[in-house]
């Protein structure tokens, strides 16, 4: 197995007319209509039945024009004066990005960050599931986080092709991560969310994403100077 990049993807292409589905997303597209999909997941929450293009531009900080042009590359989603039907575009969405359905998740690490995740909604809001968590630690395998008993490393492998698992988090130390990392690969989980600082190194068919609150702050921080 040769290890390469973090990610390789395959030819984008910038939806600005109706969507093909057998083409991909451009990166800017997919990352504004994630954005625009956490609003509206929230928004429902909350018991929001429309939502204005320009209600979404407050809280994405997209440009209204910009969030209208991104929904009319797919169909008629709002109507003029009244906005956009919350449930139905959250729907909408989901199908553009092919997240429809349930998506289970392996979850490694058991500590602060993972007790965390594990008792959050971030995930099951959009239709991700965890299904497993593990950890080396034999002091955390066998206690219950949420409503799963911690299962060590060793059970990964079985685990992912049981719960048929495609996406791994990684909320455990640096120096843990890649070896961990190799241990879903091998399992066969295709995607991995990194919340550690670790620059992991996968196969070209498995695409990482790195989580980090300080990237963020830089990113904001940067924009609030300038």
């Amino acid at each position: 197995m040769t290890y390469g990049e973090t990610t390789t993807r395959p030819r984008e292409v910038e939806m600005d007319g109706a969507a093909a589905s057998s083409e991909r997303l451009s990166l800017g597209v997919a990352a504004r209509l994630s954005r625009y999909l956490q609003v509206l997941t929230q928004a429902k929450k909350m018991g929001k039945e429309t939502i204005s293009s320009q209600e979404l531009s407050d809280y994405t900080h997209v440009n209204s024009t910009q969030i209208r042009r991104d929904l009319s590359g797919f169909g008629k989603f709002g109507k003029r004066g009244v906005g956009y039907n919350v449930e139905a575009l959250v729907s909408q969405i989901r199908k553009i990005l092919r997240t429809a359905g349930q998506h289970n998740i392996a979850l490694l690490g058991a500590g602060h960050l993972g007790q965390a995740i594990a008792s959050s909604d971030i995930f099951a809001d959009h239709g991700f599931r965890v299904v497993a968590i593990f950890d080396v630690d034999d002091q955390k395998v066998g206690t219950t986080v949420g409503n799963q008993v911690v299962r060590h490393t060793t059970e990964l492998r079985q685990m992912v092709e049981d719960e048929d698992i495609v996406v791994g988090v990684l909320a455990v130390p640096t120096n843990a991560a890649q070896g961990l990392a190799d241990e879903l690969v091998e399992a066969g989980v295709k995607i991995i969310f990194n919340y550690s600082e670790s620059l992991l190194l996968v196969p070209p068919e498995v695409t990482v994403h790195t989580s980090s609150p300080a990237v963020d702050l830089l990113y904001a921080l940067y924009f609030y100077l300038t």
